[in-house]
């Protein structure tokens, strides 16, 4: 141990007798007797240096001062803090804009979602539109069906009852009979729909006193069942044959007026309905 702290001591008075010498010999050396008549410039005051503060250290001065100044070390740190600085604004910046690529993603991301929504929800109201029109284009279909038909079937009258009133010869009034005939044959038409009353008056004479007289009749006949049991007018067709021979003896007329009365149904319309 003790060697050791021998050599290091006998190292550092090797490594400064140099500077001391040099030292030594700047000193001795005697600065030049100025003329008479020139000023002298007065000395620059001696400036202690050591190895952390001075333009050109030396081993000596490491030795005499082996701790770094607080100057030096901000000196030497300075520009370090400056760049970590730099770093940190450049980094606050690069996360600004980040933060702002960010937001504007998610702002279009959002957008975007929107729009597919909306047109989603455009898309089903279309569908729905289309399965209602297409529901409605089959009900309307169906109904323009069943109206053909039915419309078809209107002429489909078949017979169902048939009743003749006969008249004296010059009368058009219905005797008791003629209103008990009539009655029996219009009671089962209440509430009944889909028929038709055909009624043909026929009478003797000849010309136009003939087509009168049946007309008459048949005019009798029409009122009674319109006012007596409510059968609308628009169901009843009356026609005057005048002195139309009766069918099957074209050659006889009969003598006096008779009224042929036929009711008429459409089975098929009123099956529909």
């Amino acid at each position: 141990m003790k060697n050791r702290i021998f050599v290091a001591l006998l190292l550092s008075a090797v490594l400064a007798l140099p500077g001391f010498a040099q030292q030594t010999t700047s000193t001795g050396q005697a600065a030049p007797a100025p003329q008479s008549g020139e000023a002298r410039e007065p000395l620059p005051p001696q400036t202690s240096t050591n190895f952390w503060d001075g333009d050109d250290p030396n081993l000596i001065n490491l030795v005499t001062h082996p701790f770094a100044s607080k100057k030096y070390v901000q000196r030497m740190t300075r520009p370090i803090k400056d760049r970590l600085n730099e770093l940190d604004e450049i980094t606050q910046s690069n996360r600004g804009a980040i933060r702002d690529v960010d937001t504007r993603a998610q702002q279009g991301i959002q957008l975007v979602s929107e729009k597919t929504s909306l047109a989603d929800q455009h898309a089903t109201d279309a569908a729905n539109k289309a399965q209602l029109a297409q529901t409605t284009a089959t009900q309307v279909s169906t109904r323009v069906a069943t109206t053909e038909q039915m419309v078809g079937n209107l002429d489909q009258y078949k017979g169902s009852a048939q009743t003749e009133i006969r008249f004296r010869p010059g009368q058009s009034t219905l005797s008791k009979q003629a209103k008990d005939a009539l009655d029996e044959m219009a009671a089962p038409l209440k509430d009944q729909r889909s028929y038709i009353i055909e009624v043909h008056g026929f009478s003797s004479g000849h010309g136009q006193a003939a087509i009168a007289s049946a007309q008459k009749m048949a005019d009798s006949v029409v009122r009674y069942l319109v006012l007596n049991h409510q059968i609308p007018v628009y169901r009843i067709y009356a026609l005057s044959m005048g002195n139309t021979p009766v069918e099957g003896t074209a050659a006889k007329h009969v003598s006096g007026g008779r009224v042929e009365v036929n009711v008429m149904k459409n089975d098929l319309v009123s099956s529909a309905q």
